[in-house]
Protein backbone atom coordinates (compact mmCIF):
# COMPACT_ATOMS: atom_id res chain seq x y z
CA UNK A 1 0.00 0.00 0.00
CA UNK A 2 1.25 3.13 -0.68
CA UNK A 3 1.83 5.92 1.71
CA UNK A 4 -0.77 8.52 2.67
CA UNK A 5 0.11 12.11 1.65
CA UNK A 6 1.11 14.70 3.86
CA UNK A 7 -0.87 16.39 6.39
CA UNK A 8 -1.84 20.08 5.14
CA UNK A 9 -4.68 20.92 6.62
CA UNK A 10 -6.11 20.06 10.03
CA UNK A 11 -9.47 20.25 11.83
CA UNK A 12 -10.27 19.33 15.56
CA UNK A 13 -13.04 19.54 17.55
CA UNK A 14 -12.74 21.84 20.80
CA UNK A 15 -14.58 20.74 23.86
CA UNK A 16 -12.43 17.95 25.38
CA UNK A 17 -10.00 18.58 22.77
CA UNK A 18 -9.29 22.04 23.70
CA UNK A 19 -10.74 23.12 26.20
CA UNK A 20 -12.75 21.11 29.33
CA UNK A 21 -15.26 23.73 30.60
CA UNK A 22 -13.79 27.35 30.83
CA UNK A 23 -9.92 25.77 31.11
CA UNK A 24 -7.57 25.27 28.12
CA UNK A 25 -6.13 21.57 28.12
CA UNK A 26 -2.47 21.18 28.27
CA UNK A 27 -0.94 21.86 24.78
CA UNK A 28 -4.15 23.43 23.70
CA UNK A 29 -2.94 26.64 22.93
CA UNK A 30 0.36 25.22 21.38
CA UNK A 31 -1.25 23.50 18.97
CA UNK A 32 -3.28 26.18 17.56
CA UNK A 33 0.16 28.42 17.80
CA UNK A 34 2.04 25.54 16.03
CA UNK A 35 -0.60 25.71 13.27
CA UNK A 36 -0.82 29.46 13.06
CA UNK A 37 3.14 29.42 12.77
CA UNK A 38 3.47 26.71 10.20
CA UNK A 39 0.62 28.00 8.13
CA UNK A 40 -1.09 25.07 8.12
CA UNK A 41 -5.00 25.69 7.22
CA UNK A 42 -7.08 25.32 10.04
CA UNK A 43 -10.74 24.84 11.51
CA UNK A 44 -12.03 24.68 15.07
CA UNK A 45 -15.10 22.44 15.04
CA UNK A 46 -18.11 22.13 17.61
CA UNK A 47 -21.64 21.07 17.77
CA UNK A 48 -22.58 23.77 19.76
CA UNK A 49 -25.08 26.21 18.21
CA UNK A 50 -25.50 28.85 21.04
CA UNK A 51 -22.58 31.17 20.34
CA UNK A 52 -21.71 33.01 17.36
CA UNK A 53 -17.84 32.32 15.67
CA UNK A 54 -17.46 36.00 17.77
CA UNK A 55 -18.40 34.65 21.15
CA UNK A 56 -16.42 31.33 21.01
CA UNK A 57 -13.39 33.59 19.67
CA UNK A 58 -13.72 35.34 23.06
CA UNK A 59 -14.16 31.97 25.38
CA UNK A 60 -11.13 30.94 23.99
CA UNK A 61 -9.22 33.93 24.44
CA UNK A 62 -9.79 34.16 28.22
CA UNK A 63 -8.52 30.38 28.34
CA UNK A 64 -5.02 31.54 26.79
CA UNK A 65 -5.70 29.97 23.35
CA UNK A 66 -5.42 32.89 20.66
CA UNK A 67 -7.44 32.48 17.23
CA UNK A 68 -8.98 34.44 14.29
CA UNK A 69 -12.88 34.47 14.40
CA UNK A 70 -12.90 32.82 11.07
CA UNK A 71 -11.04 29.49 11.79
CA UNK A 72 -14.36 28.45 14.00
CA UNK A 73 -17.05 26.88 12.34
CA UNK A 74 -20.10 25.37 14.33
CA UNK A 75 -22.84 23.46 13.45
CA UNK A 76 -24.91 26.75 13.19
CA UNK A 77 -22.87 27.78 10.35
CA UNK A 78 -22.53 24.48 8.54
CA UNK A 79 -26.49 24.75 8.41
CA UNK A 80 -26.97 27.77 7.22
CA UNK A 81 -24.14 26.85 5.16
CA UNK A 82 -26.46 23.53 3.81
CA UNK A 83 -30.20 25.89 3.53
CA UNK A 84 -28.78 28.15 1.75
CA UNK A 85 -27.50 25.48 -0.77
CA UNK A 86 -30.77 23.82 -0.52
CA UNK A 87 -33.17 27.01 -0.21
CA UNK A 88 -31.30 30.58 -1.02
CA UNK A 89 -32.99 33.24 0.15
CA UNK A 90 -35.50 30.79 2.13
CA UNK A 91 -37.32 31.13 5.46
CA UNK A 92 -37.19 29.51 9.02
CA UNK A 93 -39.05 29.12 12.23
CA UNK A 94 -36.05 29.05 13.95
CA UNK A 95 -35.44 27.78 17.79
CA UNK A 96 -31.80 28.73 18.79
CA UNK A 97 -29.80 31.39 20.30
CA UNK A 98 -27.40 34.06 18.42
CA UNK A 99 -25.46 31.30 16.94
CA UNK A 100 -27.86 30.35 15.02
CA UNK A 101 -30.64 33.01 14.34
CA UNK A 102 -27.39 35.06 13.40
CA UNK A 103 -25.57 32.08 10.94
CA UNK A 104 -29.14 32.38 8.99
CA UNK A 105 -29.78 35.75 8.97
CA UNK A 106 -26.43 36.38 7.35
CA UNK A 107 -26.97 33.41 5.06
CA UNK A 108 -30.39 35.22 3.56
CA UNK A 109 -32.60 33.43 5.19
CA UNK A 110 -35.96 34.92 6.87
CA UNK A 111 -36.99 34.29 10.52
CA UNK A 112 -40.36 33.96 10.30
CA UNK A 113 -43.24 32.05 11.71
CA UNK A 114 -45.71 32.35 8.93
CA UNK A 115 -45.57 29.08 6.54
CA UNK A 116 -41.69 29.03 6.33
CA UNK A 117 -39.86 26.69 4.77
CA UNK A 118 -38.19 24.98 7.64
CA UNK A 119 -38.41 24.75 11.19
CA UNK A 120 -34.56 25.02 12.26
CA UNK A 121 -33.60 23.37 15.78
CA UNK A 122 -30.61 24.35 18.01
CA UNK A 123 -29.41 24.37 20.96
CA UNK A 124 -30.74 26.92 23.68
CA UNK A 125 -31.37 27.72 27.35
CA UNK A 126 -34.96 29.09 27.13
CA UNK A 127 -36.87 26.18 25.45
CA UNK A 128 -40.48 26.77 26.33
CA UNK A 129 -43.74 24.75 25.60
CA UNK A 130 -45.23 27.67 23.61
CA UNK A 131 -42.29 27.02 20.80
CA UNK A 132 -42.21 23.96 21.08
CA UNK A 133 -46.06 23.39 20.44
CA UNK A 134 -45.64 26.01 17.44
CA UNK A 135 -42.84 24.26 15.99
CA UNK A 136 -44.56 21.04 15.71
CA UNK A 137 -47.33 22.50 13.99
CA UNK A 138 -45.57 23.99 11.52
CA UNK A 139 -43.89 20.57 10.48
CA UNK A 140 -47.34 19.41 10.69
CA UNK A 141 -48.25 22.07 7.87
CA UNK A 142 -45.69 20.87 6.14
CA UNK A 143 -42.38 22.88 6.84
CA UNK A 144 -39.50 20.65 6.75
CA UNK A 145 -37.70 20.05 9.95
CA UNK A 146 -33.61 20.45 10.52
CA UNK A 147 -31.70 20.21 13.30
CA UNK A 148 -28.27 21.69 14.41
CA UNK A 149 -26.65 18.39 16.20
CA UNK A 150 -28.09 15.13 17.82
CA UNK A 151 -26.43 15.82 21.40
CA UNK A 152 -29.31 14.06 23.28
CA UNK A 153 -27.52 16.16 26.39
CA UNK A 154 -24.33 18.33 27.23
CA UNK A 155 -22.44 19.15 30.33
CA UNK A 156 -22.98 22.14 32.66
CA UNK A 157 -20.87 22.86 36.23
CA UNK A 158 -23.98 21.50 38.09
CA UNK A 159 -24.71 18.29 35.48
CA UNK A 160 -26.19 16.95 32.57
CA UNK A 161 -28.52 19.45 30.48
CA UNK A 162 -30.87 18.27 27.63
CA UNK A 163 -29.52 19.05 24.27
CA UNK A 164 -30.48 19.87 20.84
CA UNK A 165 -31.63 15.52 20.21
CA UNK A 166 -33.75 15.53 23.36
CA UNK A 167 -36.04 18.37 22.05
CA UNK A 168 -36.04 16.88 18.48
CA UNK A 169 -36.97 13.65 19.65
CA UNK A 170 -40.10 15.30 21.85
CA UNK A 171 -40.89 16.72 18.57
CA UNK A 172 -40.48 14.01 16.28
CA UNK A 173 -42.61 12.01 18.66
CA UNK A 174 -45.61 14.19 17.70
CA UNK A 175 -45.40 14.49 14.18
CA UNK A 176 -43.67 11.74 13.72
CA UNK A 177 -40.89 13.29 11.31
CA UNK A 178 -37.44 13.16 11.93
CA UNK A 179 -34.86 15.68 11.63
CA UNK A 180 -31.85 15.82 9.13
CA UNK A 181 -29.13 16.43 11.51
CA UNK A 182 -26.18 18.67 9.94
CA UNK A 183 -23.78 18.23 12.96
CA UNK A 184 -21.56 15.55 13.58
CA UNK A 185 -21.64 12.77 13.10
CA UNK A 186 -22.94 14.13 9.68
CA UNK A 187 -19.98 13.70 7.18
CA UNK A 188 -21.64 16.73 5.57
CA UNK A 189 -20.15 18.82 8.76
CA UNK A 190 -16.73 17.69 8.08
CA UNK A 191 -16.97 18.49 4.06
CA UNK A 192 -18.13 22.11 4.58
CA UNK A 193 -15.42 22.61 6.83
CA UNK A 194 -12.87 20.94 4.34
CA UNK A 195 -14.71 23.19 1.82
CA UNK A 196 -14.50 26.02 4.36
CA UNK A 197 -10.73 25.86 4.38
CA UNK A 198 -10.41 24.99 0.52
CA UNK A 199 -8.79 21.57 2.12
CA UNK A 200 -8.73 17.50 0.75
CA UNK A 201 -9.68 15.01 2.98
CA UNK A 202 -6.77 13.12 1.49
CA UNK A 203 -4.14 15.47 2.94
CA UNK A 204 -6.33 16.52 6.24
CA UNK A 205 -6.52 14.80 9.75
CA UNK A 206 -9.77 15.65 11.74
CA UNK A 207 -8.70 15.46 15.93
CA UNK A 208 -11.25 14.61 18.37
CA UNK A 209 -13.06 13.21 22.25
CA UNK A 210 -15.24 11.06 20.57
CA UNK A 211 -15.59 8.23 19.21
CA UNK A 212 -19.11 7.96 17.89
CA UNK A 213 -19.37 11.79 16.60
CA UNK A 214 -15.05 12.76 15.59
CA UNK A 215 -13.50 10.14 14.54
CA UNK A 216 -16.58 8.43 12.82
CA UNK A 217 -17.86 11.53 10.72
CA UNK A 218 -14.41 12.50 9.84
CA UNK A 219 -13.91 8.42 8.22
CA UNK A 220 -16.53 8.82 6.71
CA UNK A 221 -15.20 12.13 5.34
CA UNK A 222 -12.28 10.25 4.29
CA UNK A 223 -9.97 11.94 6.45
CA UNK A 224 -7.52 10.66 8.58
CA UNK A 225 -8.61 10.15 12.73
CA UNK A 226 -7.03 11.42 15.79
CA UNK A 227 -8.75 10.54 18.92
CA UNK A 228 -7.13 12.24 22.19
CA UNK A 229 -8.35 10.72 25.68
CA UNK A 230 -8.72 14.01 27.53
CA UNK A 231 -12.34 13.71 26.76
CA UNK A 232 -15.39 12.00 26.34
CA UNK A 233 -14.33 8.43 24.82
CA UNK A 234 -11.80 6.55 26.64
CA UNK A 235 -8.68 4.13 26.01
CA UNK A 236 -11.41 1.53 27.23
CA UNK A 237 -14.27 1.85 25.40
CA UNK A 238 -12.21 2.61 21.77
CA UNK A 239 -12.04 -1.65 21.08
CA UNK A 240 -16.03 -1.55 21.71
CA UNK A 241 -16.23 0.86 18.43
CA UNK A 242 -16.60 -1.36 14.92
CA UNK A 243 -14.24 0.90 13.37
CA UNK A 244 -10.94 2.72 14.34
CA UNK A 245 -8.98 5.83 14.55
CA UNK A 246 -5.90 6.71 13.16
CA UNK A 247 -3.89 6.90 15.92
CA UNK A 248 -5.14 7.24 20.01
CA UNK A 249 -2.77 9.53 21.87
CA UNK A 250 -3.09 10.87 25.36
CA UNK A 251 -3.77 14.84 24.72
CA UNK A 252 -3.58 17.07 21.98
CA UNK A 253 -0.16 17.74 23.04
CA UNK A 254 1.01 14.65 21.84
CA UNK A 255 -0.28 15.94 18.30
CA UNK A 256 1.78 19.33 18.41
CA UNK A 257 4.84 17.81 17.10
CA UNK A 258 2.65 15.65 14.18
CA UNK A 259 1.86 19.52 13.05
CA UNK A 260 5.64 19.69 11.50
CA UNK A 261 6.03 16.12 11.36
CA UNK A 262 3.75 14.86 8.90
CA UNK A 263 3.87 18.59 7.04
CA UNK A 264 4.74 18.24 3.64
CA UNK A 265 8.11 18.85 2.77
CA UNK A 266 9.26 22.34 2.16
CA UNK A 267 7.83 24.06 -1.23
CA UNK A 268 5.49 20.90 -1.26
CA UNK A 269 2.65 22.36 0.09
CA UNK A 270 -0.39 21.97 -1.85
Amino acid sequence: MSEPPPVSSWLTDMDGVLVHEEDALPGASEFVETLQRTGRPFLLLTNNSIFTARDLRARLMASGIIVPEEAIWTSALATAKFLSDQTPGGSAYVIGEAGLTSALHNAGFVLTERDPDYVVLGETRTYSFETITRAIRLIDRGARFIATNPDPSGPSPDGILPATGSVAALISRATLREPYYVGKPNPLMMRSALNRIGAHSESTIMVGDRMDTDVISGLEAGMRTILVLTGSTKASAVDTFPYRPTRVLDSIADVVPLVTELAPPPGQDE
